[in-house]
């Protein structure tokens, strides 16, 4: 007992005696530590803000792909009754009354017919008042009813081409009123094209975009919103904390909504991104992408103050655990290096005055080269220790954050082509119960194209499926085209073992049909496809005796990915720049596609990789 008494007080005199150190310390070593510390977790709050919000722009890239599949849905079954020759035979002035009850008959099957889609809401006509069927007003409209809508002056404008509108509220006679949204049409008599028949208006109801934007909870403020090309407000939900009746909220809300010109300028000329805008006194994120069939803008905001507190959210249980370890073990190793420096100071002391006892002054003056190296240890000690800890939490937060974004591309990578061709297999029964053998053919063939382009998700297919899946697509395409084109393909024996990536014949193909052939003034020709092996390579040659090009500009389809485009948004031989680097990226830079082409003469693309057997 009187043991440890006697340590104890060794141990307090000492610290006492060091106080003059332990200022020095605090202020060399704490303060620096301390200040280390925050900067780490500022710093460390900042790249969580930064995860946030791109983990914001990812999910709201996410939707707008989502809601761009479903109006290329939309999209695809305008065109398939805007394409379809019943609609405008059943539009053309028929004498007898008999013939128009029959074109009222017709024309309301196809609109049934193309409403089974359940993102389809209703598809109506405005067609020539002085038809007997411009009266329905089920399907059938007169077309002058179609003059008090916003859009008709657009549709007119684009003469044929699709218009999409905002969402309205539109009356009808069956049903009431209903919010909706559509996509309009000019329709052309086929025979005298200036003759316009009627207008095709496929309307759908709004909660196809409600349904999607709901999921879009990045805000207690503000609500996502869509807006069109020119900035015009398409369509706004409601936010979760947002009361309507308090008109200080809706004001703030209806401020959101509308974006600074300026900012909208940047926008418009950008797919996606963020920026960042002053709302009153708060700096506030704006999150953007494009939907892509209609050039619609999603756009999201959140506060900075939301982030930082979503950031802090994220970061507070690791930050404050690393914080609260590091904080106890710094102060476990410095109470424990203090603990045994003070005792070796102690001893140090004790053995001096011992000596200067025994030996006199003249024993110090000999010793005055002793180290005195205990508080240089210590610094070293705890430096080392901080930017140990420092690295190991840099390391495993960077480990998290690869972790994080690898499972959020596995959760977008994610499709089940099951549902694509169950959709596929139940249309054609449907075509089928309705004779219709051309459809029924049609979606067989578009079933087969889908299952040899998706090839369960491989990236590579033998040749014999890649020659197969061209095939399919030129058929297709023959029935898109009747009597426009033939097509034959002549394959060696044996290419069956060898692989190749998939979809590389397809855009050759495409570009020999559509670039080709289709652009001559007799819109007819032949396309001709061959597979062979040669020492070790494989060649595949895709030949037309379309209109061709120049040399040229063949040759810098090939160097530049932005040479197939051409003014106003259309696009010329896409696909060869990608195909190329693909064949490059598969079998070696001496590989990949030569083009031989004349003005007038036609093309002849060839194709060559290495031999990669699948075995």
């Amino acid at each position: 007992m009187k043991l440890g008494w006697s340590y104890l007080t060794g141990l307090g005199q000492g610290i006492l005696a060091a106080r003059k150190w332990l200022l020095v310390y605090a202020l060399l070593i704490l303060l620096p530590v301390s200040i280390l510390l925050a900067s780490f977790y500022q710093r460390s709050n900042e790249i969580l803000e930064q995860e946030v919000t791109r983990s914001m722009q990812l999910t709201l890239k996410q939707a707008g792909l989502n809601l761009t599949y479903k109006l290329e849905h939309i999209r695809d079954s305008s065109n398939s009754v805007f394409m379809n020759q019943i609609l405008y035979d059943n539009l053309l002035q028929k004498a007898s009354i008999t013939e128009q009850l029959k074109q009222i008959k017709e024309l309301r099957n196809l609109a049934e017919t193309a409403q089974e889609n359940e993102d389809i809401f209703r598809l109506r006509f405005f067609v020539d008042p002085s038809r007997l069927y411009a009266g329905d007003r089920i399907n059938l409209y007169s077309f002058e009813d179609a003059k008090q809508y916003p859009w008709y002056e657009s549709v007119i404008e684009a003469g044929g081409g699709m218009v999409w509108t905002g969402v309205y509220q539109e009356k009808y006679n069956d049903i009431g009123k209903k919010n909706i949204f559509s996509v309009a049409r000019m329709l052309r008599n086929p025979q005298e094209y200036e003759e316009i028949v009627g207008i095709l208006v496929m309307d759908v109801s709004e909660g196809l975009i409600g349904e999607i934007m709901s999921e879009l909870q990045f805000s207690d403020k503000y609500a996502p919103f869509l807006s069109d090309a020119s900035g015009r407000l398409i369509y706004s939900s409601d936010s979760a904390g947002l009361n309507k009746s308090d008109n200080k909220a809706g004001n703030l809300q209806k401020d959101a909504d509308v974006l600074p010109k300026e900012l909208f300028d940047t926008i418009e000329h950008s797919e996606e991104g963020i920026l960042k805008r002053s709302l009153g006194r708060e700096e506030v994120n704006v999150v953007y992408t494009t939907i892509g069939t209609t050039g619609w803008k999603l756009v999201a905001q959140v506060s900075e103050p939301e982030i930082s507190h979503r950031a802090t959210a994220m970061n507070q249980f690791t930050s404050i655990a690393t914080l609260a370890g590091i904080t106890v073990l710094f102060l476990v190793l410095v109470f424990v290096l203090f603990m045994f420096m003070i005792q070796g100071m102690q001893r140090r002391v004790q053995m001096i005055l011992k000596m200067i006892r025994k030996e006199g002054i003249g024993w110090l003056e000999d010793r005055r080269s002793m180290p005195d190296g205990d508080f240089r240890l210590l610094e070293r000690s705890v430096d080392h220790l901080i930017h140990k800890v420092n690295n190991l939490m840099e390391e495993s937060y960077q480990a998290k954050m690869q972790e994080r974004e690898a499972q959020l591309r596995t959760l977008q990578a994610q499709i089940n082509p099951h549902f694509l061709y169950n959709a596929l297999d139940m249309i054609n029964w449907s075509a089928i119960a309705h004779d219709a053998e051309d459809t029924s053919q049609m979606i067989e063939a578009l079933a087969r194209y889908f299952r040899l382009s998706l090839n369960q998700g491989r990236d590579n297919v033998s040749i014999v499926d890649e020659l197969n899946l061209a095939k399919v697509f030129l058929e297709i395409q023959q029935n898109r085209f009747p009597s426009t084109f033939t097509f034959t393909i002549h394959a060696e024996q044996g290419l069956e073992q060898y692989m190749m990536p998939k979809l590389t014949l397809q855009p050759l193909v495409e570009n020999a049909l559509l670039h080709g052939i289709r652009k001559t003034k007799q819109k007819q020709g032949v396309i001709i496809i061959t597979a062979a092996l040669e020492q070790g390579d494989i060649v595949l040659t895709v030949s037309d005796d379309g209109t061709g090009m120049s040399q040229d500009q063949a040759n810098r389809l090939l160097i530049d990915h932005s040479a197939g485009s051409q003014p106003g948004g259309s696009e010329g031989s896409f696909g060869l720049y990608n195909v190329n680097e693909r064949i490059r990226y598969f079998s070696g830079n001496r590989y990949g596609l030569s083009i031989e082409t004349e003005i007038g003469k036609g093309t002849l693309v060839t194709v060559r990789f290495k031999a990669v057997s699948s075995e």
